[in-house]
């Protein structure tokens, strides 16, 4: 989630991946996927820097996590490598 802040002032979090856009005119508007319409106090430019820093966020996570021995036996989420 990335946390944005209302014309009002008012933070709120929004899932970066239902923004299907972003129009600044010249407030800046995130479209949802469903066709809900926010209009926040952030840049378009700030809006992308806060996706930009969540993705990045979510692939060091999954960095982080153990490689299993053997695939098949892991109780746990991991990454697996394929042969390429």
């Amino acid at each position: 989630m990335i946390v944005v802040s209302k014309l009002s002032k008012e933070k709120f979090a929004v899932n970066p991946d239902l923004i299907q856009r972003i129009d600044s005119s010249p407030d800046t508007i995130l479209t949802l996927v469903d066709g809900t319409k926010y209009i926040v106090r952030e840049s378009m430019a700030q809006v992308i820097d806060l996706i930009d820093a969540h993705r990045v966020m979510i692939i060091s996570r999954s960095q982080n996590f153990d490689q299993p021995q053997d695939p098949g036996t892991s109780g746990r989420l991991s990454l697996i490598h394929t042969e390429d």
